[in-house]
């Protein structure tokens, strides 16, 4: 089930949010959880026995944890290993099996059969949640969870459960037991959950589906031009959609009373690739910044060098089973060395900024090729066709075929909307006037009939994040 489809918005949602509000505080995050269980099993009934495997793994290991906090240091450093390969297990089986096996085949000539595996949805995520409150606890950051059903809600609560974000059981536990159920904080949610939607369905599928149709074409029948509409229309497409969806699952927690962690700030304004990294999928960044770089070593020990290539080497398997993704986590770990081997604090102060902004944007452009294309021979030579060193032949239609007026409509507020205005002075001054909270609103419910329109109107509304 889609946040952007119908049956979520008219039918799922309001019951939830009705049947919460009538339970006694006791019994809501237990209602919470069945909801959950319920939205997860609409689409993948059967893999709802996955995630149940992963609440149990966590629950149970959790406690073996922590009851072996008096034995000896190699003891609690195998438990600890032995219960994140459960988690990596499972992942493993269902995302990098078949990928190791047809690569076995081709590399020793084998002929291991294929499994046929689905991938079920936003295991990543909820397996990464489990891991980082197995690696708290050992570390003594957090305390034992006893209550099953509590741990279940970490991996389970629907609003993060499919696209993120990752959230931490150090950053929610206290909200198990104290959290704001009032109605302002309702509505709040309400407000970031159509702004969130509208991102989605308004920007993100417009965009991606003239992505995908010059995706879709072979490589060389695309003009330079065509290419870069493609990569920048992509580019939209995955940061609308991938905020949207953050922005909805935050909208969703503070609907329930819950303060999720913002996901993202902004990435396209970013000066340096560093930059970058602190401003695009936050939780997912500092997840590998706090759990693989720093016990790497991190600036202070060992090759710093090294860890972030092996950080990025994970960054971008943890995407999918695929060199593309591989080529995608080594070119950005590339240009993080660069700058931290040429100080990057210097060249901010030195560098123009519009051009350093717009060199970091073309490398973050340029690696979405990796990210979006179906193999690394179509990737190097779609990079090609956009640089000209790949000639097109057999074109079938220029640019100018895909920019009709809705699509260059979206591309300019698309545009606009990767900009901090709301940040801005002028905007901070505006926004506490008596007649903006008046608009404010009006906008909301406009954005809102917008996005029911796009959502009822539209059969193009796919979820790119079921890779991941």
């Amino acid at each position: 089930m889609l946040f952007s489809s119908s049956v979520f918005i008219v039918v799922f949602l309001p019951i939830v949010v009705i049947g919460y509000r009538l339970l006694a505080q006791n019994f809501r995050i237990y209602f919470l959880v069945i909801a959950s269980f319920i939205f997860y099993a609409w689409g993948e009934p059967v893999y709802v026995l996955i995630m149940l495997a992963s609440i149990i793994i966590n629950y149970t290991c959790g406690i073996i944890i922590h009851i072996s906090r008096r034995c000896n240091k190699p003891v609690r450093v195998t438990l600890l290993f032995l219960s994140l390969a459960g988690n990596l297990g499972i992942l493993f089986y269902f995302k990098y099996w078949n990928f190791v096996l047809s690569n076995a085949n081709l590399l020793f000539h084998t002929n291991f059969a294929l499994h046929d595996i689905v991938l079920p949805i936003g295991i990543s995520f909820y397996t990464f949640q489990g891991m980082s409150y197995l690696i708290d606890l050992y570390y003594q950051k957090v305390e034992v969870q006893k209550n099953p059903v509590l741990i279940a809600f970490l991996i389970s609560f629907f609003p993060q459960l499919t696209a993120g974000p990752i959230v931490r059981y150090a950053d929610i536990w206290q909200q198990f037991y104290s959290r704001s159920d009032s109605l302002e904080k309702f509505i709040e949610g309400v407000k970031r959950f159509i702004i969130g939607l509208g991102k989605k369905v308004i920007i993100a599928n417009t965009v991606g589906y003239v992505a995908d149709q010059i995706f879709a074409n072979n490589v060389t029948e695309n003009t330079a031009a065509t290419a870069w509409l493609g990569i920048i229309c992509y580019s939209f497409q995955i940061f609308f959609d991938f905020s949207g969806y953050s922005d909805m699952a935050i909208g969703l927690a503070k609907m329930f009373g819950f303060d999720f962690l913002e996901n993202f700030n902004y990435p396209y304004i970013s000066k340096t690739i560093t930059e970058f990294w602190r401003r695009w999928h936050i939780s997912m960044s500092s997840w590998f910044r706090d759990y693989v770089y720093i016990p790497l070593g991190g600036n202070r020990t060992g090759n710093v060098y090294v860890n972030l290539l092996i950080v990025f080497v994970v960054t971008g398997f943890w995407h999918g089973a695929s060199f593309n993704f591989l080529i995608w986590g080594l070119w950005h770990g590339l240009f993080l060395i660069i700058e931290r081997r040429f100080n990057a604090k210097e060249v901010r102060r030195k560098a123009f900024i519009p051009f350093r902004t717009f060199l970091t944007l073309l490398i973050v452009v340029i690696g979405w090729v990796f990210f979006r294309a179906k193999g690394l021979t179509e990737a190097v030579n779609f990079i090609g066709i956009m640089f000209g060193f790949v000639k097109p032949e057999n074109v079938g239609f220029t640019a100018w075929y895909y920019l009709d007026t809705k699509v260059v409509i979206i591309l300019i507020i698309a545009t606009i909307a990767s900009i901090p205005i709301v940040k801005m002075k002028w905007f901070k001054k505006l926004s506490i006037s008596s007649i903006w909270k008046v608009v404010s609103v009006v906008l909301l419910l406009l954005l809102l009939s917008i996005s029911i329109v796009f959502v009822v109107s539209s059969s193009y509304n796919p979820f790119i994040y079921f890779r991941f």
